[in-house]
């Protein structure tokens, strides 16, 4: 029993390798679009939560199969008026990341999901890094973007989490003392990520529990 959290640069490919990890694993994989689509029913209604509750990852797979018929980078844009304010719904976060680790057996992409879990026993924390030029290329390839869209989803990307993590009182997000361990994706392939993740995620599981130190 374990809660997977990955942050990363944006581009270095962390929905990519959360996915296979999941798979690898036998874990359920929730994205940054979904967590803050999660986020953003809870801040319009209160029941959202009590759904999560009682009927457990039922609930969160029917809010998953509402939004699989769209493209990462579609549910990511939100509606057509933008990505959706994180000053919104952001002191939900908290909230829904919590309920989200309750049910074991996750890896939760983004949304401060490593800071809000930071004093969690069973809660394994990795981070991804790459230069940008490979991070460009990477989205280009990964969503068929040209050069010119891939660069500029890059740089929103950046934005986006810096001002989330802003928001949630987090400055230090890349500093490599907050997560089990750092991947630079410029120097491992994608393989020897997943590969690195599954096995501490495994040995994990069989080591007495100790609480992390918590957030300040």
């Amino acid at each position: 029993m374990a809660i997977i959290t990955i942050s990363r640069q944006f581009g270095s490919g962390g929905r990519t390798l959360g996915e296979k990890v999941a798979e690898k694993l036998g874990y359920e994989f929730l994205d940054d679009a979904i967590i803050q689509e999660l986020s953003r029913r809870v801040e319009a209604d209160r029941e959202t939560i009590a759904d999560m509750k009682k009927n457990g990852s039922g609930f969160i797979s029917r809010i998953v199969s509402t939004m699989t018929g769209r493209s990462y980078m579609e549910r990511l844009a939100g509606n057509k008026s933008g990505y959706v304010e994180e000053v919104i719904y952001v002191d939900k976060l908290d909230e829904v990341i919590n309920e989200l680790a309750a049910h074991d057996n996750v890896v939760l992409l983004g949304r401060c999901s490593h800071f809000v879990l930071a004093g969690h026993p069973e809660a394994i924390h990795f981070l991804l890094v790459a230069d940008k030029a490979q991070r460009v290329e990477f989205m280009q390839r990964r969503y068929n973007l040209s050069e010119s869209q891939a660069y500029q989803e890059v740089l929103a990307g950046e934005k986006r989490r810096a001002h989330v993590y802003t928001k949630m009182g987090c400055s230090d997000y890349d500093d490599p003392h907050n997560y089990h361990m750092v991947l630079n994706m410029s120097r491992l392939s994608m393989e020897d990520a997943v590969d690195q993740m599954v096995l501490l995620a495994e040995r994990k599981q069989h080591e007495p529990i100790i609480p992390s130190p918590k957030r300040k």
